[in-house]
């Protein structure tokens, strides 16, 4: 008798378009076209991004819950969601869900005065359901404090050289003189704080925080040069007051220094965020009995060598000994240097000669449904069946 066939889709969102769960519904559909009797299992995935939150906690057997925080502007209340795994053990936090850049409008953008405070409402909210676990994600934020605004809503206090608290955002820490945490919630260093992050950039610096990402916050470079200098004095009294190493830490530029803040106040433990988020769902399982994975996301470039979601999926199915293909939104490069056998085994983009970027958009899901179609075919004799009459 002859086993069925099992295709893996493990596709990451297409920012802007579809989210990662649309994504793989969409690649499904592809499938079925030519294979209509192969078993399929769709495994979305994040990178500690947009998505976390209904990636994790459905693998957790969780429940999504609605917390009222402060936005990243001053005054701005938003509602954030995040994750309850169904023991209550473990909260998964979007730092996007409080402090991210689609809540602050294009002309509002201003990573001086923007804050994470209601990031570190969020972790109350989940202390308060006594867990024992965190897992936060901080992608796509719209801030540059460093975290100071998170540690603030867990009690920490800033100071000027005169006494004074300092305001919120990161123009201020330029200011910072002294930080003093008797009254933070202990509870933090009760539970385990792992970050999940697909940024490797530094403090500070020509490869910061501040130099890389301020400018999509709204940064001017001035601006830039203001926070930079900030996150520096920040750093430095956060090695004077609590004898911790922030500015050599790869991965403390993450959402604007907040894996700094991450690891300084709550004792957390930077991880590359597709590692966590394969662990928490078991990924190793499904890949056991795939005959051929199926990735994407929204652009390839030579940065998903460095963390990006996609390694983490291609370096699993290579290790596997699993076939593995991908369907992108576009390519930033020439596409067969992204094809061989040390990375994908077939690539297709929805951008291509006959399709325009806006296009792409506006017809991503029937475009990644007809591009996994195409790639099906052509993968047909790597997996050893024929295409279904």
């Amino acid at each position: 008798m002859t086993r069925v066939r099992t295709i893996l889709i493990a596709p990451d969102s297409f920012k802007g378009s579809l989210s990662a769960r649309e994504v793989a519904e969409a690649m499904e559909r592809g499938v079925r076209d030519v294979v209509p009797d192969y078993v399929v299992i769709k495994h979305p995935i994040s990178d500690g991004g947009e998505g976390l939150v209904d990636i994790l906690t459905p693998a957790l057997d969780g429940t999504v819950i609605a917390t009222e925080v402060s936005g990243p502007l001053p005054g701005q209340r938003v509602t954030g969601r995040w994750g309850l795994s169904g023991d209550e053990s473990t909260a998964i936090i979007e730092m996007a869900e409080a402090a991210g850049l689609p809540l602050v409008r294009q002309e509002q953008r201003d990573p001086k005065i923007t804050t994470t405070y209601g990031v570190g409402e969020l972790i109350c909210a989940a202390l308060d359901k006594g867990v024992s676990s965190l897992i936060i994600g901080i992608g796509g934020s719209a801030t540059n404090d460093g975290g100071a605004g998170m540690a603030e809503a867990l009690g920490v206090q800033f100071f000027d050289d005169s006494g004074k608290p300092l305001a919120r955002g990161g123009a201020s820490l330029v200011r910072l003189q002294a930080i003093d945490v008797s009254a933070k919630d202990r509870r933090i260093d009760q539970v385990e704080v792992i970050v999940a992050s697909d940024v490797q950039n530094p403090l500070c610096g020509e490869l910061g925080a501040s130099a890389v990402y301020g400018p999509q916050k709204g940064a001017t470079v001035d601006d830039v040069r203001t926070l930079d200098a900030a996150l520096i004095q920040y750093a430095e009294v956060i090695q004077s007051s609590l004898g911790i190493d922030v500015l050599s830490l790869p991965g403390s530029g993450a959402a604007g220094g907040l894996g700094a803040g991450l690891v300084a106040f709550c004792g957390a433990k930077l991880r590359r965020g597709i590692d966590v988020v394969l662990h928490v769902t078991k990924f190793e399982d499904d890949l056991r009995r795939a005959d051929l994975v199926i990735t994407g996301e929204g652009k390839i470039d030579e940065q998903v060598r460095f963390g990006k979601a996609l390694a983490g999926v291609i370096e699993r199915a290579r290790r596997a000994l699993v076939p593995v293909v991908a369907v992108v939104g576009s390519v930033e490069g020439k596409p067969e240097s992204f094809v061989g056998d040390e990375f994908l085994d077939d690539l297709e983009s929805l951008v291509d000669a006959n399709t325009t970027r806006e296009e792409a958009i506006r017809r991503a899901s029937s475009l990644i449904a007809e591009r996994t179609k195409r790639l099906m075919r052509r993968s047909l004799t790597r997996i050893g069946s024929r295409v279904h009459p």
